[in-house]
């Protein structure tokens, strides 16, 4: 593996479901790239995995990332309930199909590719590089407006 990533992701929505943006600030050493992009109809959770899809797709080969994200959703989906779903067909414990199975698959795809180490951060509460990554979801989500 080579060194060390961090990443920053994050979603935005206006309105849920309705027109939405995700963003990335992706360090390595000193230097940054940000990443950001959006949909016409979605939600805040389908941004929020987008995010760190994104994010992890960028990378060209195997990395040790440190990947922070302000979705309670985005974390523990991937580091508590995931074993489960795709032990159950991906179903929940209660039976019922996984929302955004497509885009957790996706997760799982790129997560397999890296050895992620994964940090909840509180939104809007000041660590810059989170506030950025919100900046850039708004902006996917502003860009849409414009088109």
């Amino acid at each position: 593996m080579t060194g060390k990533v961090v990443l920053y992701t994050d979603g935005a929505c206006k309105g849920n479901p309705g027109p939405g943006g995700w963003g990335v600030v992706l360090r390595y050493g000193d230097a940054r790239k940000t990443l950001h992009g959006g949909e016409r109809q979605t939600t805040n959770n389908r941004m929020e995995l987008m995010a760190a899809i994104r994010g992890l797709e960028t990378l060209k080969r195997a990395c040790e990332v440190e990947l922070f994200t302000d979705s309670q959703y985005v974390r523990k989906g991937i580091t508590e309930w995931m074993a489960g779903w795709k032990r159950n067909g991906w179903k929940t414990a209660a039976k019922k199909p996984v929302k955004n199975e497509d885009l957790w698959r996706e997760l799982d795809d790129q997560v397999a590719r890296h050895k992620v180490n994964w940090h909840w951060v509180k939104g809007h509460s000041g660590v810059p590089d989170n506030e950025l990554a919100d900046e850039l979801a708004n902006r996917g989500v502003e860009e849409l407006a414009n088109t």
